[in-house]
């Protein structure tokens, strides 16, 4: 017997998951950005190492950069965190109604980490170091 709904085109497209949904495209998200960093990082340090190239030494300049590394900081923290709250709930599937507080619980461990080291990357880059 098949699903009889009467939900339309525009209806369907409509956002309606939450913040559980929302931490399931962030993940992807920042999955394809880490796996995009690495590539880059594993091409331009084979070419600085076979060549010396100018364009790598500037992909390089890019990731020295203290925003750069505050986004890379972002998406592999909140990655990791993510990736653990699915693990636990994955392992023990009795946890799986308290998807929302464990989703909690993560941001609540999320933002202060990652406050504490936006804060050690500003500091050192207006100490020049």
């Amino acid at each position: 017997m098949a699903l009889n709904r009467k939900v339309g085109f525009f209806q369907g497209l409509k956002y309606q998951g939450g913040g559980t949904m929302f931490a399931w495209m962030l993940h992807r998200i920042t999955g394809l950005c880490i796996l995009t960093f690495v590539g880059l990082h594993v091409i331009s340090s084979f070419f600085m190492q076979q060549t010396g190239s100018e364009v790598a030494t500037r992909i390089n300049t890019i990731y020295e950069n203290w925003v750069f590394q505050i986004f890379v900081a972002f998406f592999v923290i909140f990655h990791a965190l993510n990736g653990f709250r699915i693990a636990i709930l994955d392992l023990w599937p009795k946890y799986l109604i308290y998807q929302r507080e464990a989703l909690w619980l993560q941001w609540c461990i999320f933002v202060p980490v990652y406050g504490l080291l936006v804060f050690i990357l500003v500091q050192r880059s207006l100490a020049g170091g």
